[in-house]
């Protein structure tokens, strides 16, 4: 019997233009986000994902607030973190919002952990960046603890001890399911085998093909810890559009800014238009063009890499919020029933 694909959207509430070319209010970039969740809800798609940013490029760095505001506003759609950085913040904080999540949305409540891409929380936070793996092995650890939801004793260097203590709202399901979202290295998908969590590619860049031998170790060390199979994810951005040229002519100038913008903080060279068309060729990163292409490229990655579940990253920069819109129209009535027929081919 096959398998069912989830397909989903994440977004990080990038800050938009106007029509005009003005940069919108954060406020109402957030309000967008909401308006872009129903919109993915009343499409069909399984699941919507809000990432957590300190930065002013990126609206918002509350996530639970807003899903909370889209769970009163949607029926199906399931909702969560992409991704909550769990380095910075207090796993009994994040146990509590996001059990408090699933009563609101009637159950539909998942959270995906990572280090995250950006290091704005930890200055924020008061936290010292030379114990940057420190704090993300504890905090998983004790976030796995929590998820058992049953009282908890632990210690480690990075927070207050705990000892019998029970954490709450309990779930009306019995759990949280939690992701473990990595960005390419070996340490980290076996790390989230060790505790038995699904596991969330992040593709930003390069094939998808590369990535085959870390689903492969994933699955490997989870057989060697007798773990049973858990399910594999994929986050990759991309826009769909009528055409696969209208696609890239929408998405270039703003996928570019955004680029550039943080290749300067990075030292990476400027994008040049060969390189995007690149990344949206075949094995490019980019899920970029007409709901043909984009299916086809979805489909391959769900292949390439037995995934369970894609999430287009939608929002790439300063695009509008209409574009926005527009893309996941298509994707959600479009792209997905068409992954699923090449799927089922």
């Amino acid at each position: 019997m096959a398998k069912t694909i989830e397909l989903g959207l994440d977004t990080f509430g990038d800050v938009q233009v106007d029509d005009a070319g003005k940069p919108v209010p954060q406020p109402q970039v957030i309000r967008n986000v909401v308006e872009q969740a129903v919109l993915a809800d009343q499409v069909g798609l399984h699941f919507f994902g809000v990432g957590e940013h300190h930065r002013a490029d990126f609206a918002i760095p509350a996530p639970d607030m807003v899903l909370a505001a889209i769970a009163g506003r949607t029926k199906k759609i399931h909702l969560g973190s992409a991704v909550t950085v769990l380095s910075s913040d207090d796993p009994v904080r994040v146990y509590e919002r996001f059990a408090t999540l699933d009563a609101l949305s009637n159950g539909r409540a998942e959270i995906i952990v990572g280090r995250g891409s950006f290091i704005e929380s930890f200055p924020l936070f008061g936290f010292n960046l030379q114990d940057y793996e420190l704090l993300f092995e504890e905090r998983l650890e004790l976030l796995v603890e929590l998820l058992k939801e049953q009282p908890v004793t632990w210690s480690g260097q990075t927070r207050a001890p705990l000892k019998e203590q029970t954490v709450y709202p309990r779930t009306a399901g019995g759990s949280l399911k939690t992701w473990v979202a990595v960005g390419g290295t070996p340490q980290s998908v076996v790390r989230a085998a060790h505790y038995g969590l699904p596991l969330m590619l992040a593709i930003i860049g390069g094939s998808v093909d590369r990535f085959a031998p870390l689903a492969q170790l994933y699955r490997q060390a989870l057989a060697e810890q007798g773990k049973g199979s858990r399910p594999v994810g994929v986050h990759s951005p991309g826009h769909v559009a009528a055409t696969d040229q209208q696609a890239k002519e929408e998405i270039f100038p703003h996928y570019e800014a955004m680029h550039n913008r943080i290749g300067r903080e990075r030292g990476w060279p400027p994008l040049t238009r060969e390189g995007f068309e690149q990344m949206c060729g075949p094995h490019g990163a980019l899920c970029v063009g007409s709901p043909e292409t984009v299916a086809r490229k979805v489909a391959r990655a769900i292949r390439v890499l037995d995934a369970d579940r894609f999430d287009l990253k939608y929002s790439s920069g300063t695009m509008p919020h209409a574009m926005l819109m527009r893309s996941i129209e298509l994707y959600g009535t479009q792209v997905a029933p068409r992954v699923r027929e090449l799927l089922a081919g």
